[in-house]
């Protein structure tokens, strides 16, 4: 039995007309109910929005399958462009391409956040959910069971019925707060020591790429690293994940001369690249990354938190977006076999909550790697090793970034207790061997045999 179709007496709010909230919209609206979606935003297809957040997304499996849920996916099509791994630049300028996968889908592909959230507001429209721009949830009253609201033009305040609320209001959310604030939830906020600054690398001067298009560029440094993601205008979107403070951090690139000397440093292939990059380092903003971990999600039938309002990670493992959407298909699927939202939205926080917290935990240990291990031989060695494991045993042995990029069946939480066990293997395989030929692979058959179920 399913959640009933809503009347107008009982419509469902979301709070957020992000990636998530729009997609949750809808689902819900292809299954009959009424919607309504309030954004505290203009409208960005009709106003220029400044960006609060990453241009540019990895899109890959979860996110994949929550939009051909939805029916969106042929209209996302024009906007990928396939990434089937990362290129390292050394700062001697070599290059290392790194594949995802084996697979031909193995990809992830880069895409346009708000082409996308355009994309998805249309959808929106198209199936019957009324938005409300420029009004945004401001607290929530549990006594009086409203929501507070603002009119973002006029400042006026209203309420709302606390009552199949979802929030998707982002990592600041109001209504997260008022849980912890006034129902005593824990939550925590996590800051990293390192923030994050994004610039532009421009096109060549026919609208082409500077640099190679189909991949995700890495510049690891150790403590910090450069990545670059491609644009359809033939840009970049470049993001320095810098240390705060400390001899080489981002309170120490406070002028044109400091800023443009770290990138001749550092970065010397892409700095020659990118002439405005000093200027436009100091113009732009330094934003924060951290992950939040709530121990509380609902309040019976009355609220539920998804996407980053619940738990939001840092973006290392490029599933922020994908997580959400997965979110979204996991709450789609609950509402169909519970027979009331209560049980549905306890479902989804008690299903859900092992799965996020893996992905948090594996986004932060992707950032080690991103920075540093890929310049490794050994990580170089272990990385063929686990797709040739991978070719052998293919019914044990998945390379952990694949189950999380590639396997939208596998859950997170499973991908990471079976990364755990794969990256001992690993180890133990390669700790005398300095290339392929060298590994016992007899030894390899034996500790997969022994340690790894079939997935």
């Amino acid at each position: 039995m399913s959640v009933p179709a809503s009347t107008d007496k009982d419509i469902v709010t979301l709070i957020g007309a992000g990636l998530a909230g729009t997609l949750m919209a809808i689902l819900l609206a292809q299954r009959g109910h009424k919607v309504r979606l309030y954004e505290r935003l203009p409208d960005m297809r009709r106003e220029i929005i400044p960006a609060g957040r990453s241009i540019n997304l990895a899109l890959a499996a979860r996110g994949i399958r929550g939009l051909e849920i939805a029916g969106v996916m042929e209209k996302v099509l024009p906007l990928l462009i396939p990434m089937p791994g990362r290129l390292l630049h050394a700062v001697d300028g070599t290059l290392t391409f790194v594949p995802y996968g084996q697979r031909e889908h193995e990809v992830i592909y880069s895409i346009s956040r708000p082409g996308l959230n355009r994309i998805l507001l249309d959808a929106a429209e198209e199936a019957g959910v009324e938005i409300h721009f420029r009004h945004g949830a401001v607290d929530a009253d549990f006594r009086l069971d409203c929501v507070l609201m603002r009119n973002e033009a006029t400042g006026a305040g209203y309420e709302l019925p606390l009552r199949r609320v979802i929030a998707a209001d982002g990592a600041g959310s109001p209504l997260r707060r008022a849980l912890v604030e006034n129902l005593q939830a824990n939550c925590s906020e996590d800051l990293l020591e390192h923030a994050y600054k994004e610039l532009t690398l421009p096109p060549d001067a026919h609208g082409g790429h500077r640099i190679h298009k189909n991949a995700l560029h890495i510049w690891p440094r150790g403590g910090f690293m450069l990545i670059a993601l491609p644009n359809l205008n033939g840009s970049f979107t470049v993001t320095l994940f810098l240390p705060q403070t400390g001899p080489e951090s981002f309170e120490t690139l406070r002028d044109l001369d400091s800023v443009q000397a770290f990138f001749d440093q550092h970065f010397p292939d892409i700095a020659e690249l990118m002439p405005g990059l000093a200027r436009e380092f100091l113009q732009h903003p330094t934003g924060v990354m951290g992950t939040i971990r709530c121990d509380r999600w609902t309040l019976d039938d009355r609220l539920l938190l998804i996407g980053d309002a619940a738990h939001a990670i840092t973006p290392f493992h490029g599933q922020g977006m994908n997580c959400a959407f997965e979110d979204c298909r996991e709450l789609d699927l609950l509402l169909q076999q519970h027979s009331n939202w209560s049980d549905a939205f306890a479902a989804f926080e008690h299903t859900r909550r092992p799965n996020t917290d893996a992905i948090a935990d594996m986004a932060i240990e992707n950032y080690q790697e991103m920075r540093d291990t890929v310049r490794h031989p050994k990580f170089q060695l272990q990385k063929a090793l686990s797709l040739e494991l991978e070719r052998r045993f293919p019914d044990r042995f998945v390379p952990r970034y694949s189950m999380v990029m590639f396997h939208d069946e596998i859950p997170y939480s499973v991908a990471f207790e079976r990364g755990r066990i794969q990256e001992a293997i690993l180890a133990e395989l390669t700790h005398s061997a300095a290339s392929l030929d060298q590994i016992d692979f007899a030894a390899a058959s034996a500790l997969i045999q022994a340690k790894l179920p079939p997935i």
